[in-house]
């Protein structure tokens, strides 16, 4: 019996713990085959990114093309979009060939609060591709960005959820990975009705790619026939596990390490 397909869209990370390549491994390391559409080039490693260089819109619309017109894949998994004119490419392709399953990884702020995505960007993956996703996982800072507000705690993570779920027509998981003062991870889930799922904090400071990997395991159990509540679950779990076991590694000389 074949693995189920899913289609990763994002960037590429040379020091692969975020991106294409964390997608990849995860996907594999789950079960699934996957299928990649590369959006950009990343010059990067443990200590920031150094270089980035956007594909061509039209290169990305080819990428989508060869893969949905052969592979056919059970889900998709959308991470960095880079600008307004890739997003319009994503979205045109996804309106063309209509995928069950759509999880988008908003890569809007870095974790050192940089903005990533230009206002016409976000406009355009506010206003055409949150509809066409079966969920979007927002961090802290980016719900903030969306909602037009801080979101710091756990109430205001479900009021966001409830807010941009109706506003957009979709689900929301708002990642609650930033939250101070608390000893455990709470990410709040709505899908018509709001649900917590919370987990023990891992202390360790390899945590970069953990958006990558959740919004890749998610699309994962999806395409191998979760729910959605099932496969964010699952998909928590198996981040949480999987930061726990590299948790005293060192791959590098700067603070943020990958962990996948």
């Amino acid at each position: 019996m074949n693995p189920p397909i899913v289609l990763s869209i994002a960037g590429s990370d040379t020091s692969a713990g975020a991106g294409i390549q964390a997608d990849l491994k995860t996907i594999t390391a789950l079960g699934g085959y996957a299928a990649t559409v590369v959006t950009a080039v990343t010059a990067q490693n443990t200590t920031g990114v150094k270089a980035v260089e956007l594909v061509t819109p039209t290169m990305v619309t080819a990428q989508l093309k060869a893969i949905m017109e052969d592979m056919s894949p059970a889900a998709i998994k959308i991470g960095m979009v880079g600008s307004a004119e890739i997003a319009t490419a994503i979205a045109d392709s996804l309106e063309k060939y209509a995928p069950r399953w759509v999880v988008m990884d908003p890569v809007m702020i870095s974790t050192s609060g940089r903005k990533l995505m230009a206002d016409e960007a976000i406009t355009i993956v506010k206003e055409r591709l949150f509809p066409l996703c079966t969920l979007v996982t927002p961090n802290l800072d980016e719900s903030s960005l969306l909602c037009g507000r801080t979101i710091a705690t756990i109430p205001e993570m479900e009021q966001a959820a409830k807010e941009l779920a109706h506003r957009h027509n979709t689900a929301f998981l708002i990642k609650g990975g930033h939250l101070e003062g608390t000893d455990h991870l709470c990410d709040v889930l709505c899908e018509g009705v709001t649900t917590r799922h919370t987990l023990p904090r891992v202390e360790s400071n390899n945590l970069h790619g953990t958006g990558c990997v959740l919004s890749s395991a998610i699309a994962t159990f999806l395409a191998k026939g979760r729910t959605l509540q099932e496969a964010v679950s699952e998909a928590k779990a198996y981040t949480h596990r999987t930061i726990a076991r590299a948790k005293d590694w060192r791959l590098g000389q700067g603070n943020n390490g990958p962990f996948a």
